[in-house]
């Protein structure tokens, strides 16, 4: 199964964010969508799994959930915006990671791309960054992976490019 993780795109897409997408068997967005025609352009062209984030509107959260949890290809994956990182979860996100912890845990919002390997909790952290125009982070950054048989494997960085468009 190949994976496309992006966040924060702040109601912008672009030809080359739908080029990853089209190669990818889902595309997973982990919140701060924007617009609704940022996830119908997706949708058009991949299976979409995708949760709201802060700056999301009613439109939006009618749509997606605030998190979603589902096993792919054996990997337990959990999607929410907001949830912090290893050692600082969120207190929102803390006490289900210490009980029933994903394999995979994925978040948004910080526009920061991390990779963690949680070992007390035998999991992965991912945040792809932000690939959106909007917001402090000087590059545009996306993550793509494969799920093979319960392994997280071929994991790779996308560079979109810089935030502005000038």
């Amino acid at each position: 199964m190949k994976i496309l993780l992006l966040s924060d795109t702040h109601s912008y897409l672009d030809d080359r964010i739908l080029h990853y997408a089209s190669k990818a068997n889902e595309v997973w967005h982990a919140g701060d969508i924007g617009d609704l025609k940022v996830t119908d352009k997706l949708e058009e062209i991949s299976t979409l799994r995708a949760v709201y984030g802060n700056i999301d509107d009613y439109n939006v959260r009618t749509q997606f959930p605030l998190h979603q949890r589902f096993i792919c290809e054996g990997v337990e994956v959990w999607i929410t915006h907001i949830g912090g990182y290893p050692p600082k979860y969120n207190i929102n996100t803390r006490e289900e990671i210490k009980t029933n912890p994903p394999k995979l845990f994925i978040c948004g919002h910080s526009h920061i791309l991390k990779v963690i390997p949680d070992k007390r909790y035998g999991l992965i952290h991912m945040n792809p960054g932000a690939c959106g125009i909007y917001g402090f982070h000087k590059m545009r950054t996306m993550l793509r992976f494969d799920i093979n048989n319960g392994v997280i494997e071929n994991l790779e960085v996308i560079e979109l490019g810089p935030r502005s468009l000038k």
